[in-house]
C-alpha cells in the first residue's frame, strides 16, 4: 500500500510523509489480518527519517513487534533487493519469534539455564533474545555453520587457506577460505532468483548429493542430479522402495560404501538387485555394465562438484594449487580425493568427524553483526574522514547490540571492507580496508590492485567508484577445543585394519585394506588404495595418495601427481 512521502537520492525531503496516510494503511493492513508489517520507502537507504516517522505510527497501532524497516535490515541503493529482503525477513520473523519462544520455553523446563545462541548467515551467532529483529540473517544458516567449523579446524591444524567441499544426501556446498577467514557476500539468491542483500557467508550450492538420481535425458545423454531420491525412499540400496539409481547406490556397486554396514536401511538390499536397475536404467542404454554406468555415474558427478569448486576459486582469482581441499558431510569424504586430483589441489584434509562438521560450526562460531552502508561516489569525490566517520559508527551499532546480548566474549574485533566498481559498471568487487584511516588515495589503490588480482586488467582511465561500506563487528568467544571429538586410539597401524575388500578406482579393482577410523593412532602414516570407515563417513584413499593422521585426529592426504591411478 502506497503513503505520500519522497526524499531524493541526495537525501533531502522533496515531501513529507503524510501520517494520516500511514495510519490508514495501517488500518487497513490490519483489518486483513495481517501480522507483519513492511515499511520500505525508496531512498531510505540515504535518509531513514520517514521510515522511522512511519514506523513510530505503526507502533502506535500494531499489535505485536513483527515490524521491519527496509532500511534498517539494509542500508543500501538497489530498492528491489532492498525490498525482497525486507519481505523475507518480515515473511519469517513471526514464525522464527514463536519457534524460538517455544524452544526457550522446553529448555528451561528441561534445566537449561545458559544463553541460547542461534547461527546465522554470516557465520556469526546472535542471542535468542534478538534474533528475529533480524531474521533474514538466519537464512543460509546451515551452509554457513559448516563452513565456519572448516576454518576454525583447518587453522588448527595449520592450514589457513582451505577450499570446503560439504556433501551431503542432496547437495554439495563448496566455498573459499583465506587466511583462516571464509569469504562473504552480500549478493546472494534464493529460489525464484530472489535477491538477499545481507552479508553472508560465499557458499556455492550444486544439486549434487549421495541421494542425487541418475537419468537418462531425452538426447541419450548421462545426467546426475539436481533430483534427488531424498529420504524417502532414497537411494535403491536403502530399501525404501527406491528405484533410480543414485550417486549412493554407484559408490555401493563400486565398493566403496560397505554393503554391511550401511545406516538408516528398512531392509537389506541384495547387491545384485542395485547392480541390476544400475544396468536397466543407465547401463544398457550407453551400452555398460554395472561397474561402467556406476563409474559413468561419479565421473559425471565429480565432474559436477569440480565445476563448483572451479566457481569460488578460480572464477574469483585464486588458483585451487594455494589450498587445501577441507572435505565433510556424511559424503563428501568418498569423493574428495578424486576432485583434489581433477583440480591438481596438493592435500586433502578430512576433519575428526565429517558428518557432525556442520553442529561444530554452531559450537565455535563467535558472535557477529554486520553493517552496510551506501556511499556511491566516485572516489575523487569522497570527502576526507567521511569513510572513518562511518566505519566507526557502525563499530558502534554493532558494540551497541552485543551489549543487548550480554554474552560474554573475550574481545571485540572489527573487520572492514568496501564495495567498489568502476564508473559505468554493474558488478562490485569486495576491497579489504585496514582499522586505520582510509582516504581516497588508498581507495583507488587497494581497488584497482583488487581489481588486478580478479582479471589481471588495468583502467586507469575510469573513475572507482566507492558504493558501500561494510563492517563486521565480532565478538570473540572462548576458544574450544577439539579434543573432545577424538578417540583414544591406544593400537598399532595393523590393528585398526578391519578387514580387506575389492575396490573400484580408474585403473580397475583393487584388493584394498579397509581401516576403522576410531582406531587409526595419531602420527601414524599409510598410503593408499585404502578405505577408512566410521560411523558418520567413508574416505576414499585412492592408489599412490599418502596420509598422516595428525594430532588433531584429521587425515592429512597428499596428492599422488599425476593421472587417477
Amino acid at each position: 500500500m502506497e503513503v505520500d512521502e519522497r526524499i531524493d537520492a541526495d537525501g533531502e525531503i522533496l515531501r513529507p510523509l503524510d501520517r494520516s496516510e500511514v495510519e490508514a494503511a495501517v488500518a487497513a493492513l490490519l483489518s486483513q489480518g495481517v501480522e507483519s508489517l513492511v515499511i520500505h520507502f525508496l531512498h531510505a537507504y540515504i535518509n531513514p527519517s520517514h521510515e522511522r516517522k512511519a514506523a513510530e505510527v505503526a507502533r502506535a497501532m500494531w499489535p505485536n513487534n513483527h515490524i521491519t524497516l527496509g532500511s534498517a535490515l539494509v542500508s543500501e541503493f538497489r530498492e528491489y533487493e532492498r525490498g525482497v529482503t525486507a519481505a523475507v525477513n518480515a515473511a519469517i520473523q513471526p514464525v522464527l519469534h514463536r519457534y524460538i519462544a517455544r524452544l526457550e520455553t522446553e529448555l528451561r523446563a528441561r534445566g537449561y539455564d545458559r544463553e541460547l545462541l542461534i547461527m546465522q548467515g554470516n557465520g556469526g551467532t546472535v542471542s535468542a533474545r534478538i534474533v528475529a529483529e533480524a531474521a533474514v540473517n538466519t537464512v543460509m544458516s546451515g551452509p554457513a555453520s559448516g563452513v565456519i567449523a572448516a576454518a576454525y579446524t583447518a587453522v588448527e591444524a595449520g592450514f589457513p587457506n582451505v577450499v570446503t567441499y560439504d556433501m551431503g544426501g542432496t547437495s554439495s556446498d563448496v566455498a573459499l577460505i583465506r587466511d583462516g577467514v571464509p569469504l562473504v557476500s552480500s549478493e546472494i539468491e534464493l529460489e525464484y532468483a530472489m535477491p538477499i542483500h545481507v552479508p553472508m557467508v560465499d557458499v556455492h550450492t550444486i544439486g549434487a548429493g549421495g541421494g542425487s538420481i541418475a537419468r537418462i535425458d531425452e538426447a541419450g545423454m548421462l545426467r546426475v542430479g539436481p533430483q534427488s531420491a531424498g529420504a524417502t525412499p532414497g537411494p535403491i540400496c536403502f530399501g525404501r522402495g527406491g528405484l533410480q539409481p543414485t550417486i549412493a547406490d554407484a559408490n555401493l556397486v563400486l565398493g566403496r560404501l560397505n554393503h554391511d554396514a550401511l545406516l538408516a536401511v528398512t531392509g537389506k538390499v541384495p547387491l545384485d538387485h542395485v547392480r541390476s536397475r544400475l544396468v536397466e536404467t543407465v547401463g544398457r542404454p550407453l551400452g555398460l555394465d554395472a561397474e561402467g554406468a556406476a563409474a559413468a555415474i561419479l565421473r559425471i558427478a565429480n565432474d559436477r562438484m569440480a565445476g563448483a569448486i572451479r566457481m569460488v576459486s578460480l572464477s574469483r582469482g585464486h588458483d585451487p594449487r594455494d589450498f587445501v581441499l577441507f572435505a565433510f558431510g556424511g559424503a563428501g569424504p568418498l569423493h574428495a580425493t578424486a576432485l583434489a586430483r581433477e583440480l591438481a589441489i596438493p592435500r586433502v584434509l578430512i576433519p575428526a568427524r565429517p558428518g557432525i562438521t556442520n553442529a561444530l560450526g554452531c559450537i565455535v562460531a563467535d558472535l557477529r553483526h554486520d553493517f552496510v552502508r551506501t556511499v556511491n561516489k566516485p572516489v575523487p569525490l569522497v570527502e576526507n574522514g567521511m569513510v572513518c566517520e562511518i566505519l566507526q559508527a557502525q563499530i558502534a551499532e554493532g558494540k551497541a547490540l552485543l551489549a543487548r546480548e550480554a554474552i560474554e566474549v573475550e574481545e571485540v574485533v572489527a573487520i572492514h571492507r568496501a564495495e567498489m566498481q568502476f564508473e559505468g559498471q554493474s558488478h562490485l568487487l569486495a576491497v579489504e580496508l585496514p582499522a586505520g584511516k582510509v582516504d581516497r588515495d588508498f581507495l583507488q589503490r587497494a581497488f584497482e590492485a583488487a581489481y588486478w588480482q580478479r582479471f589481471e586488467v588495468a583502467l586507469p582511465e575510469i573513475r572507482a567508484v566507492l558504493v558501500n561500506l561494510h563492517t563486521a563487528v565480532i565478538g570473540r568467544r572462548r576458544r574450544v577445543s577439539l579434543a573432545a571429538l577424538l578417540d583414544t586410539a591406544s593400537g598399532t597401524l595393523a590393528e585398526a585394519v578391519t578387514g580387506r575388500r575389492r575396490v573400484w578406482f580408474t585403473a580397475g579393482w583393487r584388493e584394498t585394506p579397509i581401516y576403522r577410523r576410531e582406531s587409526l593412532p595419531r602420527g601414524a602414516t599409510f598410503s593408499g588404495p585404502a578405505i577408512v570407515e566410521q560411523l558418520d563417513a567413508t574416505t576414499v584413499i585412492e592408489p599412490g595418495d599418502r596420509v598422516v593422521i595428525d594430532e588433531l585426529g584429521n587425515l592429512v592426504i597428499t596428492i599422488a601427481p599425476g593421472e587417477a591411478p
